[in-house]
């Protein structure tokens, strides 16, 4: 499986910038402000050839109440999920009686730990280090997540120990999953488990109407109409140690790693329940990760007109970030539209794994700046010449011209509309790039 690792420290050091620099984004705010982050959040990181998932966490310091006592807790529930541990401190303001009590609980989770020493850039990097080494957690890591230095030092250290059980498990992947692999993922209790259930057309898996059933992901190889497919149903939720017995969370860590397996992801909403913000951070990961998404409404049976007209509503409204995916509304108890599913699963799945020649894209190109030119910069006209494809999962298209850089945002979306109509690349992201060519008389007068 895909390692994880989290970031802890106390509040300020810097754990939501290394976030954003690890999965390069922005989706973590950061700010000269003590406290910003509260919950966890789950990234998909990427540091060279190295893959993994990046937990961000609030920041803790010892004598917190309230929100601050929640938020604490959040952070250590993260450690116990975590393959390995990065523990931040702050080389510019010292050791802090705070980090050494979060060294003495790090002792105890019995989980790989990587000092980090953050802000070394500008200063004199022995003298910042020389604080921590009495905390006696081993080598220290002196990076600076703002600028990026050290960074790619670091994360090669942290993952060389799960080099072999990373090809392990991708081995293990292959030989146990045939043909497309299809991710079922969704909020606890919306019929996961009975969906898998009825596209096997058997009790494979345990259903009961409870969260949190399935515990772990479970990989199901089975051949249908002579094709071979692999079904993946994830942990909802999960008990987790700490936390009351009546209380079970969301275990996001297992829908993540099924999600990096997985060729094609069904998402399941209930139909009984409004769209909330996990349904959507579900979608928006299976994107950021370039998987193909199918949505799929489920108990859609026993709803009045009215209800489905307002469902309906709330899928067009929301989920405007993603037209290209198709929407089902089944009841997977009755079988209703489930075995459309399958049709939609193999058209997304061919999309994301199409190959197209250099000719046709170019002229695809060409056709859709003939039709709508790009804009004037400087008095100049911005020329795309040609196209190519870079990559599949998700379809990688790469552009070539001149003054690229420029291209507004506008034109970009369009060029991804005419691309996808015209290819008829359905339920998968198109990733663009566009490259501009040296010019040959910059540097003349």
């Amino acid at each position: 499986m895909i390692p994880v690792i989290a970031l802890v420290g106390r509040p300020n050091v810097g754990k939501s910038t290394l976030f954003n620099r690890l999965t390069k984004t922005r989706d973590a705010l950061v700010a000269d402000y003590p406290g910003l982050t509260r919950d966890r959040k789950y990234g998909d990181g990427k540091v060279g050839e190295h893959e993994f998932i990046v937990i961000d966490t609030g920041g803790i310091s010892g004598d917190e109440q309230g929100i601050d006592e929640k938020m604490a807790r959040q952070s250590l529930l993260a450690i116990e999920e975590a393959d390995a541990v990065l523990f931040l401190v702050d080389g510019r303001h010292g050791l802090n009686p705070a980090d050494e009590m979060i060294a003495n609980h790090l002792r105890r989770a019995n989980k790989p730990i990587y000092l980090v020493v953050n802000k070394t850039d500008g200063i004199n990097e022995d003298i910042a280090l020389a604080d921590f080494y009495s905390i006696g957690l081993g080598e220290l890591h002196p990076i600076a997540a703002a600028h990026g230095k050290g960074v790619h030092i670091l994360i090669d250290k942290v993952m060389l120990p799960f080099a072999e059980q990373v090809a392990e498990a991708k081995n293990d992947i292959q030989l146990s999953a045939r043909g497309i692999r299809i991710g079922v993922v969704g909020r606890p209790n919306v019929g996961k488990s009975t969906l898998v259930n009825r596209m096997l057309g058997e009790d494979r898996v345990v259903v009961y109407d409870m969260p949190g059933t399935t515990r772990d992901s479970v990989y199901i190889p089975y051949i249908r109409n002579e094709k071979e497919y692999t079904l993946i149903d994830t942990a909802g939720v999960r008990r987790r140690k700490h936390v009351k017995e009546a209380v079970e969370k969301f275990s996001i860590v297992k829908t993540l790693q099924a999600i990096q397996d997985a060729n094609v992801v069904i998402v399941v909403i209930d139909s009984h329940e409004d769209l909330v913000e996990q349904d959507l951070h579900m979608i928006g990961y299976v994107l950021d990760a370039g998987r193909g998404v199918v949505i799929a409404v489920n108990k859609w049976d026993g709803l009045t007109k009215d209800e489905r007209e307002h469902i309906k509503n709330e899928i067009e409204r929301r989920l405007g970030f993603v037209p290209y995916a198709k929407v089902h509304y089944i009841s997977a108890l009755h079988g209703t539209d489930v075995g459309n599913l399958y049709d939609t699963i193999e058209a997304t799945y061919d999309s994301c794994y199409a190959k197209w020649s250099t000719n046709r894209l170019t002229r695809i190109l060409e056709d859709a700046v003939a039709e709508h030119q790009p804009p004037l910069v400087n008095s100049r006209r911005i020329k795309l010449r040609y196209a190519h494809q870079g990559g599949s999962n998700p379809p990688r298209i790469i552009v070539h011209g001149n003054q690229t850089d420029a291209l507004p945002g506008s034109y970009k979306r369009y060029l991804e509309n005419k691309f996808r109509t015209v290819l008829n690349i359905t339920g998968t992201p198109i990733s663009f790039e566009f490259k501009s060519g040296d010019n040959p008389y910059a540097t003349k007068k």
